[in-house]
C-alpha cells in the first residue's frame, strides 16, 4: 500500500459520507441514546477528536465505542483487539462491511471516526468534522451534568476560521510533508507547518486557549497533531525543525491540555506509533517501530494556569474513565 505519490504533492481525498444523526432526525438518523456505535483507532487523530468530545460530554453510555486495532491493510481497519478478530457488537471484522452495508459500490476511503447504525449494519457518516460539532449541538440531551461548552455560539465564527487554518497547515500539513512526492511539495508543507506553529506560539503567548477561556473546539482538533508530533510528525514525517519539546508555549500548552481530564487519559502512544511505523510501508519499509521518545515530559508541570482560564468554563470535569475504556498509563 503506497502512501506516497512521486513527484508530486499529497492530496487527501476528502469525499465524506456526510448523513448527520440530528435530534430531529431530518436526515433519517435521529439521535437516540444506544443505537449508533461510534468507531475509532486511538492511532488516528482524526478519530481522537472524537474520543475526546465524546468524554468530556459524557456520551459513552448514549453512544458506546468501539476501538479497532492500531494497523490495517488496503482494505480496511480490523477489530483485532476483540475477541475473535469480531466487534462483540456489528459482528464483523472490518470496518469496510459497514461501508459497503451502507454502499456495496463503495470505492471511497474506509475512515475513522465512523457512526455505525447498529440495526442496519450500516455507516451513516464518516465526516469528522461535522461528528464531533454534532456531539456538541445535537445530543445535547444526553450530555452529562457539567458538560463543557465546546463550540459556544459567540465563538463560533473564530472557532471556525482557527480550525480551518489549523487543518490546513497543521493537522493535515504534518501529512502533505510525510507524504509528498517531490522535495519541493515537502519544502512547502513544511514552511507552511512551521510558519503555522510559530503563529499559534504566539497566539498562546498571553492565552491560555486558542479561542476564549476555555477549551473548544479548536483546543481539541490542535492537541491531536501536538499529542503525535514528537512520538511520529518529526522524524517519520521529516518534520524536523524543532521537535514539539523544543518548542517552549506549544510544549506547555499540549501539556497542558494532556494533564486535562479528558485528553491524556485518552492517548495510546503504542497505538500511535505502531500505526504509522507499520502501515506507512513506503516511507519506513523495514517496520521499525521505534523505542522512544521519552513520555515522562508529558507529566511535568506546565504553569499554563497562570494565563488565566477555566477549562470547562462554568462545568466541571469528567469523571474517571471506565475500565473498558481506560489506556496505559505514563
Amino acid at each position: 500500500m503506497s502512501y506516497v505519490n512521486p513527484g508530486s504533492s499529497y492530496t487527501r481525498d476528502s469525499r465524506y459520507i456526510t448523513t448527520r444523526i440530528t435530534a430531529d432526525g431530518r436526515d433519517g438518523y435521529p439521535v437516540e441514546p444506544g443505537r449508533y456505535r461510534l468507531v475509532v483507532s486511538r492511532a488516528c487523530p482524526w478519530a481522537s477528536r472524537a474520543v475526546i468530545v465524546r468524554r468530556l460530554l459524557g456520551l459513552e453510555s448514549a453512544l458506546p465505542m468501539a476501538v479497532a486495532g492500531p494497523t490495517h491493510d488496503e482494505r480496511s481497519w480490523t477489530f483485532d483487539l476483540d475477541p475473535d478478530g469480531r466487534d462483540p457488537v456489528l459482528g464483523i471484522e472490518r470496518l469496510q462491511e459497514a461501508y459497503l452495508a451502507r454502499d456495496p459500490g463503495y470505492d471511497r476511503g474506509v475512515t475513522v471516526p465512523a457512526i455505525v447504525d447498529v440495526p442496519t449494519g450500516k455507516v451513516v457518516t464518516n465526516d469528522f468534522a461535522r461528528i464531533t460539532i454534532d456531539m456538541s449541538l445535537e445530543w445535547t440531551a444526553h450530555h452529562r451534568e457539567g458538560a463543557p461548552e465546546l463550540y459556544p455560539p459567540a465563538l463560533r465564527q473564530e472557532i471556525d476560521a482557527v480550525s480551518e487554518t489549523v487543518y490546513k497547515d497543521v493537522n493535515n500539513g504534518v501529512y502533505r510533508a510525510g507524504f509528498a512526492g517531490s522535495q519541493e511539495a515537502y519544502a512547502s508543507a513544511y514552511a507552511s507547518l512551521f510558519a503555522r506553529l510559530d503563529w499559534l506560539s504566539e497566539r498562546l503567548t498571553t492565552s491560555r486557549y486558542l479561542v476564549g477561556d476555555t477549551i473548544t473546539e479548536a483546543d481539541i482538533r490542535l492537541f491531536t497533531t501536538l499529542v503525535r508530533f514528537d512520538a511520529v510528525y518529526h522524524g517519520h514525517f521529516k518534520c524536523n525543525r524543532q521537535k514539539l519539546s523544543e518548542m517552549p508555549i506549544l510544549w506547555a500548552y499540549a501539556r497542558d491540555l494532556f494533564q486535562t481530564p479528558g485528553f491524556g487519559d485518552t492517548v495510546d502512544f503504542d497505538h500511535i506509533k505502531r500505526h504509522y511505523y507499520l502501515v506507512h510501508q513506503d516511507i519506513n519499509p523495514s517496520g521499525i517501530v521505534p523505542v522512544g521518545p521519552d513520555l515522562s515530559g508529558w507529566l511535568d508541570a506546565h504553569d499554563r494556569a497562570s494565563l488565566g482560564g477555566r477549562p470547562f468554563g462554568g462545568g466541571t470535569p469528567p469523571g474517571p474513565v471506565a475500565a473498558e475504556e481506560a489506556v496505559p498509563e505514563l
